[in-house]
């Protein structure tokens, strides 16, 4: 993991087009704003982890429907730092 010190207005860039500014800093909180292309989802942690789980069930029910076996994907399918620990 990769930890920077950043101030209001300053910026992180992610690849060639993403760009992470550091809006507001408080005591217990920072308000960041991500510019990114529209193909490129971004999500708070709780709701893509929500999305995962409900992929999952999804796939399972439709699993138990289909006589064809279906992979179902799990939550270690989640990217490295979206793993709720």
């Amino acid at each position: 993991m990769l930890i920077l010190t950043r101030r209001a207005g300053e910026k992180i860039v992610i690849g060639d087009d993403i760009v992470v500014t550091i809006v507001e800093s408080g005591r217990d909180s920072v308000r960041i704003g991500i510019d990114a292309p529209r193909q490129v989802s971004v999500h708070r942690y709780e709701v893509y982890a929500e999305i995962a789980r409900e992929n999952e069930a999804a796939l399972a029910t439709d699993a138990s429907l289909s006589p064809s076996p279906a992979a179902p994907v799990s939550a270690a399918a989640l990217p490295r730092g979206a793993r709720q620990r």
